[in-house]
């Protein structure tokens, strides 16, 4: 007669342990999720106390931009004196200057992945950091987001008090907030396709030279030059099925021509390319790493 109670009383206490379990595993999940929070923001809070203390830096900066704005001002303002008109694909002279001011600020923003994955390599930093409790990709991009997020606030404030004393002040509506919304995406593809370029540092000593031939083609069919709009239409047809136009050319004419933008099929577009790139990313990083194991590092 004892038997049945005790058995029962153990069937019990199972059930209570697996109930403790089961709700139990919700609080580990957000307890890991807030770890890793707190974990990646504390690397973008040094990343931004490590830039901050480099004035220098950011005042070279400043002045390499505003002497590009300059040639650019002037040679715009010769180019539609000489067409005669006050529109060119629907961009007057002002706003084509500010669409340059914002695609150089960002442009002058990203710093060198390249540069900094081939040396971890060479000089095997690669192989402490992926002993880090840390993913190495989400590292870097962590920094990465928040060195370009810093030092695009200072472009655009420069680049905007220029643009206000030779213009004025702008009205670009609700185009100042599209801006920093598709630049989160810019931002991000930017990263995924210099993080593609410099991986390849796993089987090449040197990729400075492919992301020199990147950035020469984000200057051009990227948008950086100039808008889309004036390339010839076979080379604007080209351009909108590569990811270079999500870099530069979304977010600055997203700035300046906010009434003719639409946003959905941009971020969209910028999500596509987000998984496709994030994909070819996982998996070069997955077989670099493969062969680093084999090859001892």
């Amino acid at each position: 007669m004892s038997v049945l109670p005790e058995r029962e009383s153990r069937m019990a206490d199972r059930h209570a342990v697996e109930a403790e379990g089961r709700f139990a595993k919700p609080h580990r999940l957000a307890a890991s999720v807030l770890g890793k929070a707190v974990k990646y923001s504390a690397i973008g809070r040094v990343t931004l106390r490590n830039h901050f203390a480099y004035v220098i830096d950011f005042i070279v900066r400043s002045i390499f931009l505003i002497m590009i704005m300059y040639v650019f001002i002037q040679l715009w303002r010769v180019t539609y004196q000489g067409e005669g008109t006050a529109l060119i694909e629907g961009y007057s002279y002002e706003r084509l200057i500010w669409y340059i001011l914002f695609a150089e600020a960002l442009t002058t923003a990203f710093p060198s992945l390249s540069t900094r994955i081939e040396e971890e390599v060479k000089n095997g930093d690669v192989g402490y950091k992926l002993t880090r409790p840390l993913n190495y990709i989400g590292y870097h991009y962590v920094g990465y987001a928040s060195e370009v997020g810093i030092r695009l606030l200072v472009n655009v404030g420069i680049g905007g008090l220029l643009g206000v004393a030779v213009f004025g002040w702008p009205s670009f509506g609700w185009g100042w907030a599209g801006f920093l919304l598709i630049s989160f995406g810019a931002v991000t593809i930017n990263f995924l396709l210099n993080m593609g370029l410099a991986l390849c540092a796993f089987w090449v000593e040197e990729t400075r030279g492919l992301e020199f031939v990147y950035h020469k083609m984000l200057f051009t069919i990227g948008g950086m030059l100039m808008p889309l709009e004036l390339f010839p239409q076979q080379l604007q047809d080209v351009c909108r099925w590569l990811p270079f136009q999500t870099v530069l050319y979304f977010p600055a004419k997203t700035a300046v021509r906010w009434d003719d933008v639409h946003l959905l099929p941009m971020l969209l577009t910028q999500a596509l390319w987000v998984v496709l790139l994030a994909a070819v990313v996982g998996l070069m990083y997955w077989r670099g790493v493969r062969k680093l194991n084999v090859n001892g590092g």
